[in-house]
């Protein structure tokens, strides 16, 4: 088994494992301090840090799926419920980021005492997008099926990917909003797994307790997996740290406002007022001043930015 790095809170990490002799590839996750700095960064409600907190902890173990170092994987849910999107991207190194269509909403509690996030986001679409630096991403599409995050996500793994697999999520929030406890597990059967692996794997994963009952309890991911595959010599393969990490800049951001064209440019430069471009992941303002926006206009129709007129 690979050396465990010292994880202590507040740092999340991530355990690859595989089981039942290769059969079964195994993810968990502890998440709480990154959905926090989500919560704290866009200054989320709980029903809101609960959707936005289970996607982004999926998204942090479906990033180490991928291979390349520049790699990025999305999660986009769209549905008609009044939080309308939520998006979380990560990277393979553990970074993740991701933001909601309205923080503001906060519905009732469910019918089962829980934070309704499947009716915050309601029915739509799931979209899984893959870029891998190959000029034109990969994106795979699924209705969504609960509004819960895991039920759609094991879901697209099983209809899209073809890879039967058990998505468990899990954010518990205090009263006050901050974040009590969060993190996840997933598990795929691998192509030619046995007929005995299938069925007992199945059985054992009814019975187990939900991702916030173990979080409780003070579990971490090995303990949650030794849980959960309980039976299947479930064996640690790597570890990563995981955090809530925003790559956004300045470049990027001219390259968004060029999107806007000369016309409209033009207008701004004329109000004569600064813009100001807001990251959607973080929150961070770029201000943009009227000498900015005659560079952007002078970079768009190909003069010098002092003639731009």
């Amino acid at each position: 088994m690979p050396d465990l790095l010292e994880f202590k809170q507040p740092h999340d990490y991530l355990v690859r494992a595989t089981a039942a002799r290769g059969a079964i590839r195994a993810f968990a996750i502890t998440s709480r301090a990154t959905v926090e700095e989500a919560r704290r960064l866009r200054n989320l409600s709980k029903t809101t840090t609960a959707a936005l907190g289970r996607t982004l902890t999926a998204a942090a173990m479906m990033g180490p799926m991928m291979k390349g170092a520049n790699d990025r994987l999305t999660l986009v849910f769209e549905g008609d419920g009044p939080i309308r999107t939520v998006v979380a991207s990560a990277k393979p190194n553990g970074d993740v980021r991701g933001y909601v269509g309205d923080p503001t909403v906060e519905l009732p509690l469910n019918a089962a005492g829980h934070l309704d996030v499947g009716g915050s986001i309601g029915r739509g679409t799931l979209r899984v997008t893959l870029d891998l630096g190959l000029g034109t991403p990969y994106s795979g599409n699924v209705d969504i099926q609960t509004g819960e995050v895991a039920d759609d996500l094991a879901f697209y793994f099983t209809s899209s990917d073809q890879v039967p697999s058990a998505v468990g999520l899990g954010v518990l929030v205090w009263p006050d909003g901050h974040v009590r406890e969060a993190g996840g597990f997933i598990i795929q059967l691998m192509p030619g797994a046995p007929d005995w692996v299938v069925d007992d794997l199945e059985e054992h994963l009814r019975g187990v307790k939900s991702v916030t009952d173990l979080l409780v309890e003070g579990q971490n991911p090995e303990q949650m997996l030794a849980h959960l595959l309980e039976g299947f010599d479930p064996e640690i393969l790597s570890y990563m740290p995981v955090q809530y990490a925003c790559d956004c800049n300045r470049e990027r951001t001219d390259a968004l406002m060029r999107l806007f064209g000369a016309g409209e440019i033009r207008e701004m430069i004329e109000e004569g007022e600064p813009v100001t471009a807001t990251c959607e992941f973080c929150g961070r303002d770029y201000i943009y001043g009227p000498a900015d926006l005659r560079r952007l206009l002078g970079e768009l129709v190909g003069t010098e930015p002092g003639s731009v007129r």
